[in-house]
């Protein structure tokens, strides 16, 4: 079965940023290979250390690897979305990286957050189940401990 997507329009980049796009999105294309668990591990240990990156830097990042990647402009989610954190990375800077589902109709997707919202998204993503997330350091919470940046999905306990 065959959905059909839109491929996003690219924007123009400066020499310096395009070639900074296209290692993060060969770079992306690599790491999508692992296994998930392996993946996820080496997305935490690139988060360590960097500030959470604003929507508006999110997007940009999102917007320059669509421009140089038509894989990552069009259906490779999880290649677009590894590739967008790694250019935020390079800039001190980490989205959430999030990947899941949804049940009806049922649709695994990758994408990336930002102040808690998805970034560059068309959809709901509220419909979404979130499995597997890599999550940038946060502000500490009222006992004075920071949220771990490694998420394996909804707490223990939940609904979902």
């Amino acid at each position: 079965m065959t959905i059909p997507v839109a491929v996003e329009p690219p924007v123009s980049l400066r020499w310096h940023r395009n070639l900074a796009a296209r290692c993060a999105a060969g770079t992306a294309r690599l790491l999508i290979k692992l296994p998930p668990r392996r993946l996820r591990q080496v997305l935490a240990i690139a988060s360590r250390g960097a500030r959470p990156a604003t929507p508006g830097e999110a997007l940009d990042a999102r917007q320059a690897v669509v421009s140089v990647s038509l894989r990552c402009a069009g259906q490779g989610c999880l290649q677009r979305s590894v590739a967008t954190a790694l250019l935020c990375r390079s800039r001190g800077r980490w989205p959430d990286w999030c990947t899941g589902f949804r049940t009806r109709p049922f649709r695994a997707h990758a994408w990336i957050e930002a102040d808690g919202a998805a970034v560059g998204e068309p959809e709901d993503m509220t419909l979404f189940h979130t499995v597997i997330s890599v999550r940038g350091r946060t502000a500490p919470n009222r006992a004075g401990r920071r949220t771990p940046p490694l998420s394996d999905g909804p707490a223990p306990g939940g609904t979902d």
